[in-house]
């Protein structure tokens, strides 16, 4: 039997679970705060796949082996990698408290709204855009991906950072609220237990029936209605329904909507989770995305500029980008946001002359090509209670998708 033993916010090891311990694996302060059985071995985890190896050794030989892992083992943690190895019906665990429940409850929030992302052995970007598109999120950090290296990417987010080091330790244990800058700033050593990225206007939030993730919306594409927009300047929702299906935003995805007008393809990648910047030149463009998006309920990151100049100062490179209108600056625009595009590009076109150059910026970026020619009739009530069918004006669609490539560099 393999005994789990959650501990390190503040819970004991029940003597009785180390009592005949043939082998005690864990970290270096996990093992060191409690006193081994004489004869055990002992094993400071470090890379996991060695210390698998021997806990499968002595799991053979039917001697009892204890795990001690930080807080709830079942959530992020090693549960995962021993139920893999040796199956679920071989564990006995014994969750502690997480650090995430810990954090939360140390300044009084519940979080059952809450989006948990491990930043842990991973690459941070997930983790920053999740933060972005959501007012309360919980980051599990690491080395190279902790409060510093967060807060340097949220900056002028209007995020506040709780930054929860040594959770249980009753000397050491600390819980600050700082500004991403600060925690920019700031060595925070090796301590950290897991950092909280709160939108304080909305930190409490609404009572959820299913927890964790975000509820989806209940449809797309709304209506141009549900938009503030000038002189019906909108993406049509015909338009746009097909635009999403392509871009395909979710939670952890960053989208660039550029030339973006009124903010409703912005608007509407927000609301499925994504973490968005719309870019638009004309000042009471921006004003309207900004309340478009404070009307739906989502953050948008608005830019104030003109394409594809201002796409340089965008740090982050995104996942998806939708590009709006057809100036002669068009095919910049879409050669700068393909170079840049990690997985697609979407482009609305309602000038013919424009597509060729719009296609040949897209391949030139070494991205896969293709569109189509959208014309949609709606029905339009006449006098007489009958109705006609009124034609929309035709929009080109093109789109360009990445072609993944595996880790050996071949493509699949």
């Amino acid at each position: 039997m393999i005994t789990v033993v959650g501990t390190g916010t503040g819970a004991p090891v029940p003597t009785d679970v180390l009592a005949g311990a043939a082998l005690v694996v864990g970290g270096r302060r996990h093992l060191d705060a409690v006193r081994l059985p004489e004869g055990a071995e002992r094993i400071v985890l470090g890379p996991l796949a060695p210390a698998l190896d021997t806990i499968g050794e002595y799991a053979g030989k039917e001697l009892p082996v204890v795990v001690l892992a930080s807080g709830d083992p079942g959530f992020f943690g090693i549960v995962r990698a021993l139920a893999e190895r040796f199956g679920a019906g071989l564990l006995d665990v014994r969750p502690g408290v997480s650090s995430v429940a810990a954090a939360f409850a140390r300044i009084g929030l519940p979080w059952d709204d809450a989006v948990v992302v491990s930043a842990h052995g991973r690459d941070l970007r997930t983790a920053v855009q999740v933060c972005r598109a959501q007012p309360k999120v919980a980051v599990l950090t690491g080395p190279g991906s902790g409060p510093a290296e967060l807060g340097a990417r949220l900056g002028g987010a209007g995020r506040v950072l709780v930054v929860a080091s040594a959770l249980g330790d009753p000397e050491r244990e600390r819980v600050e609220r700082v500004s991403p800058e600060e925690a920019a700033a700031r060595d925070w050593g090796a301590a950290v237990s897991v950092v909280l990225c709160l939108d304080e206007r909305r930190a409490l939030g609404a009572a959820r029936t299913v927890a964790g993730v975000p509820d989806r919306p209940a449809g797309w594409a709304l209506e141009e209605s549900a938009f503030a927009h000038r002189d019906s300047m909108i993406t049509k929702f015909e338009v746009r329904a097909l635009a999403l299906a392509r871009l395909g935003p979710r939670l952890g995805d960053l989208v660039w909507d550029v030339g973006a007008g009124s903010g409703s393809v912005a608007v509407e990648c927000a609301r499925l989770g994504a973490a968005v910047v719309a870019v638009e030149k004309s000042a009471d463009g921006v004003d309207r995305i900004r309340a478009n998006a404070a009307a739906h309920g989502v953050d948008v990151d608005v830019v104030h500029g003109s394409a594809p100049d201002a796409l340089s100062g965008l740090a982050d490179d995104p996942d998806a980008v939708f590009v709006g209108g057809g100036g002669r600056e068009l095919p910049a625009v879409v050669g700068a946001c393909a170079r840049r595009a990690r997985r697609a590009v979407v482009v609305a076109l309602a000038a013919l002359d424009r597509v060729p150059a719009a296609r040949e910026a897209l391949t030139r970026a070494g991205l896969r090509c293709d569109g189509v020619l959208l014309q949609s009739a709606r029905l339009a009530p006449l006098p007489g209670d009958v109705t006609r069918l009124a034609a929309a004006n035709p929009v080109f669609l093109l789109w360009g998708v990445r072609t993944p490539v595996s880790n050996e560099g071949v493509v699949q």
